[in-house]
């Protein structure tokens, strides 16, 4: 049976404050065991464990990431996201002005029985990128 708590908008948006928080295990408690994230250039991670460390080393690489959402749409089991990532790349372990980054992001998310069973990315990499290339 559904509840609010786990209906699909609901679990979306709390995978959302977590990754807000850098909250790795809220993040993972939110995940199917067979979770599948399918990033913005087509590569797979399945596996809620194999997020959790996909999680904990993103946050290591940009540990002021965020996500704006300005709309969010659902449609039985999916929710689509509409809105901005941002971070800064910390470089050598420093967040400096200049390695900040935002980017547009769409989200398709597949919620199942209460977790998400599928995190889909459409973004523009290539701010980060740009930051990660500075020498």
């Amino acid at each position: 049976m559904e509840t609010m708590a786990n209906a699909p908008e609901s679990v979306t948006k709390a995978v959302v404050r977590a990754i807000n928080r850098q909250d790795v295990d809220a993040i993972a408690a939110l995940l199917s065991p067979s979770h599948r994230f399918v990033d913005s250039l087509g590569n797979v991670v399945e596996g809620r464990e194999a997020m959790r460390k996909g999680w904990r080393g993103y946050f290591a690489l940009v540990p002021d990431y965020t996500l704006a959402i300005d709309e969010t749409h659902g449609s039985g089991p999916v929710v689509l996201l509409l809105g901005m990532a941002q971070g800064t790349y910390a470089r050598g372990g420093k967040l400096l002005p200049e390695d900040a980054w935002r980017t547009p992001i769409a989200v398709r998310v597949q919620v199942e029985d209460g977790l998400v069973a599928e995190w889909r990315v459409y973004a523009d990499n290539e701010p980060i990128r740009k930051r990660m290339a500075k020498v």
